[in-house]
Formats: C-alpha cells, sequence, structure tokens
C-alpha cells in the first residue's frame, strides 16, 4: 500500500522510522511546520521531518491543512492509506476521506480513555497500572474513531514519561505493522468505542504543570515528577531559586514527624523540611512525606540530595515554595 504518513514529534518519528525499516511503502510525510528554539530562535526540523528526510521521503509542511495547494498535492500523491500518531492538529474530512483505507491513527492509550494530546504523562499521573495503544479508524471526533487493535502495556512503579514514550513507540510501531497487513485485506472487524470515556481529556501538557503543589498528597506529587520527567520537569522554591525535583520516593513510615517536631514545631505546613541525609530531603506534603533523591538548584548542574546537601545545607524547618 502506498501510505502518507502524518505526525510531529519523536513518538511519531520513531514509527515513521519502523515503517521504513520494514520496507513499507511510505511516499510522503507530512508534519508541522518548524519551530523557532532556544535564545537565537534558530528553526528546528521536527522529529518526522528529520526521519523522513533521513529516509529519503518527501516532507509537506503547510501551515493549514485546508490549504488548497497541499490538498492538491495530497490528492496527486494518491495513498491507499494515511496513518497518523501525534500530529497535533485536527484532521479534516478532505484527509479523512481521501484514501481508500482511511487515515488510521496510532494512539498511545487505551481507547476511550485519555482520548486527547498527553495520555502518556496523564495515565502516570492518574496513577494507573497500565496503559497501552489503541490502531483507530479515524472520523470527525477527537479520539472517538472504531478501534481496530489494541494492545495492552503494564506501567511500573519507576515509570517515567520518558520510559513509557519509549514503551509505547516500540509496542505502537509492531502493533501498526501487524495491523496494517489485515487492513489491507479488510479481515478486521472495526469496533465502535463508547459515546463517553472513563477519564477527562487528556490536555496538553505546559510548563506550568511541572509546579509543586506541597498540598498535595505524597504519591500525588511522586507520580508528577515521574510522568513530568523528562518535560516539562517539577519545580519548587529554595530561597527564592528555582529548585528542580527530579526523583523522590513516598515514605511509608512517617518517622521524622516525632523526629524532629521539637524543632520545627507542630504546625509543619507542607512544603516544610523535616529531615536530611544521606538518603534524601524528607518533605511534608498534605498527605504523608516525600523523599527527595535527586535535585538540581537554578544555575547548577543536577546532583543527588547527598552530594547537594554537602554543597547546600539545609535548615530544619526551611519551607520550599509552592508558588
Amino acid at each position: 500500500m502506498k501510505i502518507i504518513f502524518m505526525g510531529t514529534p519523536d513518538f511519531a518519528a520513531g514509527i515513521l522510522e519502523a515503517l521504513v525499516h520494514d520496507g513499507q511503502d511510505v511516499i510522503a510525510a507530512v508534519s508541522q511546520p518548524d519551530k523557532p528554539v532556544g535564545r537565537k530562535a534558530e528553526l528546528r526540523p521536527t522529529a518526522v521531518k528529520a526521519a523522513a528526510e533521513a529516509a529519503g521521503i518527501p516532507v509537506l509542511q503547510p501551515e493549514r491543512l485546508r490549504d488548497p495547494e497541499f490538498m492538491e498535492k495530497l490528492e496527486n500523491l494518491a495513498p491507499d492509506v494515511i496513518i497518523v500518531a501525534a500530529y497535533g492538529k485536527i484532521i479534516p474530512p478532505f484527509i479523512l476521506e481521501l484514501a481508500p483505507y482511511g487515515c488510521l491513527n496510532v494512539h498511545a492509550s487505551l481507547l476511550p480513555k485519555y482520548r486527547g494530546a498527553a495520555p502518556i504523562q496523564w495515565a502516570i499521573l492518574d496513577g494507573e497500572k497500565e496503559t497501552g495503544v489503541t490502531i483507530m479508524q479515524m472520523n470527525e471526533g477527537l479520539d472517538t474513531g472504531d478501534m481496530l487493535a489494541v494492545s495492552r502495556v503494564a506501567i511500573t512503579a519507576e515509570e517515567t514519561g520518558g520510559s513509557l514514550f519509549d514503551k509505547l513507540e516500540e509496542e505502537g510501531s509492531r502493533l501498526l505493522l501487524e495491523t496494517l497487513p489485515l487492513i489491507e485485506k479488510r479481515a478486521l472487524q472495526p469496533k465502535a468505542q463508547p459515546k463517553d470515556s472513563p477519564t477527562a481529556y487528556a490536555r496538553m501538557i505546559e510548563k506550568k504543570d511541572g509546579e509543586i503543589n506541597w498540598e498535595e498528597e505524597a504519591a500525588a506529587i511522586e507520580r508528577r515528577v515521574r510522568a513530568l520527567d523528562p518535560w516539562p520537569g517539577t519545580y519548587t522554591r529554595l530561597d527564592g531559586k528555582l529548585f528542580k525535583v527530579l526523583k523522590s520516593r513516598v515514605l511509608t513510615e512517617d518517622k521524622t514527624n516525632t523526629v524532629n517536631c521539637d524543632k520545627i514545631g507542630t504546625g509543619q505546613q507542607p512544603g516544610t523540611i523535616l529531615q536530611t541525609g544521606r538518603d534524601g530531603i524528607d518533605v511534608r506534603t498534605g498527605a504523608g512525606i516525600l523523599r527527595v533523591t535527586e535535585v538540581q538548584l537554578e544555575g547548577k548542574k543536577r546532583m543527588t540530595a547527598a552530594d547537594f546537601l554537602r554543597g547546600y545545607p539545609l535548615e530544619i524547618g526551611t519551607v520550599l515554595d509552592s508558588h
């Protein structure tokens, strides 16, 4: 089948590379326009554009998918199927109906759960024990099309956003390559999704989502640290400086409450440092204690909490700011 691939970030690029490696006939890649990055605002190609160019695949980067010139180019390519993975914009009806086998979407969740732009991070944030990949026949709704294939992936207790991205990219690639021949033979029975999703819409993650609210329970903060690794990362403030929390764990026993209550008083507000040492920095939360084990202070390199404390000792009772 002649394939047009539509995608933008690393997750999509990995799937495109798997199609190329498998010998699939990818005749063009469509990606969002390059965006300026860094202080010099230099244009950086999207991950999909870079992967496509490396494979010698023509790349189209329309500002608008409804642009007449772009639509004409797409029609002239006469694809058999269009594969979409994290493109980042709503696909108009013209594209959905262009190819005989339609538009297939590789979505990183167990639909109808986590429809939306950031299903991977939100699955970790919500404490899910498993997620997966769904191959879906796209329609005009937001991730509401009929399901063609599903694969489940466990979420471990140490899972980060980055590690789960890698797992789901690999599983999505495998499932797509397994599914394409069945789609060509029309050997799959599409399964309609329920109208409503059991989870909230997985909105796009923003930088501000990384700010820690110490009034949340320790388990929720620990999940946030993992879910938003590597981007945007989680942070608080120490002595007015940005203080990134890179790794943490929930203490199962509250030993510091009785040990240090005489030093810091009984009004241990969330964000209060209860104890420091070679094992980390113990912080009071809205419910429970979070042990911070890897950090990065503004202007410094990342390091273990133990190494940080050698050069920046913290007094018990110091309060980390939530705002």
